[in-house]
């Protein structure tokens, strides 16, 4: 879940394609700083800079890597969403606490990849409704943006351009 609009539905910017469905849009840019560190600037100016390096011995371990950040993006949208759920239906859930594994695997080339993504989250529930988070837990991972798109696999194009 990337922002709530008035209708609940999540995203980010952008125009509206059709009756029920919407393209989004949004862009950041990379740049190389020193050896792997980047500086990550975001599309919005209030958005401050984000540095992210490889761990050594390839980087200098200066700041998260990417495999961080797919962790975090994926414990950070199923959080917001089963918080947006739990305020949708009234449960009274002032907050969580999320924990997320990452495993690494090698693929049959023997390359590094991630090769699950666990998730643990604890709510914070002033008022227990048994009926109301369970419906939540049906339900809240549908709505998670950033989840079902790497569970779905998600269509990369990559240009090297000169």
């Amino acid at each position: 879940m990337d922002v709530n609009t008035k209708d609940g539905q999540a995203g980010d910017s952008g125009a509206s394609k059709g009756k029920g469905e919407e393209s989004r849009q949004f862009s950041i840019s990379l740049d190389s700083i020193q050896d792997f560190e980047f500086r990550i600037k975001f599309d919005k100016a209030q958005y401050q800079d984000l540095m992210i390096d490889e761990p050594a011995p390839v980087g200098h371990d200066r700041g998260p890597g990417p495999s961080r950040l797919l962790a975090a993006a994926v414990g950070g949208c199923l959080s917001a969403s089963l918080l947006f759920c739990a305020r949708k239906l009234r449960l009274d859930m002032p907050g969580l606490h999320t924990d997320v594994k990452v495993n690494h695997t090698r693929n049959e080339k023997g390359r590094l990849r991630i090769g699950s993504i666990d998730v643990e989250i604890f709510p914070n529930i002033t008022e227990p409704d048994e009926q109301k988070l369970q419906r939540c837990r049906e339900m809240f991972e549908d709505f998670c943006v950033v989840t079902q798109s790497v569970r779905n696999g998600i269509n990369v194009s990559v240009a090297v351009k000169s």
